[in-house]
C-alpha cells in the first residue's frame, strides 16, 4: 500500500464526499478516484460503496479505516521528529557588513561557505560601521566586516584583513573618465560629493584628508549618507566622488571608476577592513567563516 493511497482513502472516508475530499487534498476528483481504485485493486476488496449521491464505507473499509488512521498518524509524528531534529542541527551565523564589503567580499565568499557548511544558515545585515559595532556588543550579530575605529571598544576583537583601493567615480564623458589613473592634483576645483562624517567618518576623512595633505581645498557641492546615493548622484552629473573600488559593483549606469593614485601616508588606513566579534567568545560557526575567509584572503584582496 502507498501512503498517498491511504491518505486519499481516509479523507474520503471521513468526508464521505469525493468532491470535497479532492478539494481538501488539492487533487482532481479523477486523480482521487484513481488512487482509491489502485488501493482497492492492491487489497482485492471494495472499500467504498459509491452511488451518484452517496459514499459509504464497506465492511472492509470499516476495518481498514482505524488502521490507516494509525499509520498516517505515525508517519506524521515521524516527519515532525525529523524536522525538529533538522532544525536543532541548523546553526545560524549572523554576519554584518559595510556596503562595500557586502558588494565585494561576501559575494565571493558566501557561495563557498554554503558548499562547505550547508548546516549553517547565514543571516546578512548591511549597515555602516557605527551601527554594526553596537549590534556585536548587544549580541545581535556574531561577526561583522567593518572599518576599524580609531578608538575601539575593549569588548570587541578586531582581526585586520586588507585595505580597499580608492577610485574616483566620475560621470561618463567627464574629462577624468579618459584617464587610466588620476591623482588628487587633478581633482582640484572639481565638484565633490562626500559622505556625511557622522555616519561614515572613514570615507569622509579619506576624501577631505587627501586634499588637505596636498595643500588643496575640497570643493564640496553635496553631502550624502549612502554610497549608493553618492554613486547615483555622480551618474546624474552632479560631481565626482572618491569611493572604494568595490562601489563599482553597485551597478549604476553612466559612471566610470578611475583608479586614484594614493600618497604614501597613513591616510591609506581609512579604507582598512577588519573582521570584528565579541571578545572572549567561542563560536564554531564564526570560526568556520573566518577560516574560509583567511584561506581566500589573497584572492579577495586583489579585487578590493
Amino acid at each position: 500500500m502507498e501512503f498517498l493511497q491511504l491518505r486519499c482513502f481516509v479523507t474520503v472516508a471521513e468526508m464521505l464526499h469525493f468532491g470535497k475530499a479532492a478539494q481538501h487534498l488539492e487533487m482532481l476528483p479523477a486523480s482521487l478516484g484513481r488512487q482509491i481504485r489502485l488501493l482497492e485493486e492492491r487489497l482485492g476488496v471494495r472499500l467504498l460503496s459509491r452511488t451518484t449521491r452517496n459514499v459509504a464505507l464497506t465492511e472492509a473499509g470499516s476495518i481498514l479505516l482505524p488502521e490507516a488512521l494509525e499509520i498516517i498518524s505515525r508517519v506524521e509524528r515521524l516527519e515532525t521528529r525529523l524536522r525538529d531534529h533538522k532544525n536543532q542541527k541548523a546553526v545560524a551565523l549572523r554576519i554584518g557588513a559595510i556596503d562595500s564589503a557586502a558588494a565585494g567580499l561576501l559575494p565571493q565568499l558566501l557561495p563557498q561557505f554554503r558548499d562547505f557548511h550547508p548546516e549553517i544558515v547565514v543571516q546578512l545585515i548591511e549597515q555602516k560601521t557605527i551601527r554594526l559595532l553596537p549590534k556585536i556588543l548587544s549580541g545581535h550579530l556574531d561577526i561583522a566586516i567593518v572599518r576599524p575605529p580609531e578608538t575601539p571598544d575593549r569588548g570587541l576583537e578586531f582581526h585586520p584583513l586588507f585595505h580597499e583601493t580608492a577610485v574616483v567615480a566620475c560621470p561618463e564623458g567627464h574629462a577624468l573618465a579618459e584617464y587610466e589613473e588620476v591623482d588628487v592634483q587633478q581633482l582640484a576645483d572639481q565638484p565633490l560629493i562626500v559622505p556625511d562624517r557622522k555616519s561614515r567618518p572613514h570615507s569622509h576623512d579619506l576624501s577631505m584628508q587627501l586634499f588637505i595633505e596636498a595643500g588643496l581645498s575640497a570643493r564640496v557641492v553635496q553631502i550624502a549618507e549612502e554610497k549608493q546615493t553618492i554613486v547615483n548622484l555622480v551618474g546624474r552629473g552632479m560631481g565626482i566622488a572618491i569611493v572604494p573600488r568595490w562601489a563599482s559593483r553597485l551597478g549604476v549606469d553612466g559612471v566610470r571608476f578611475v583608479p586614484l593614485r594614493m600618497p604614501e601616508s597613513p591616510i591609506r588606513n581609512k579604507l582598512a577592513l577588519a573582521a570584528c566579534w565579541m571578545r572572549d567568545t567561542k563560536d564554531p560557526a564564526r570560526d568556520a567563516f573566518m577560516e574560509l575567509l583567511m584561506r581566500n584572503i589573497g584572492t579577495i584582496a586583489e579585487t578590493a
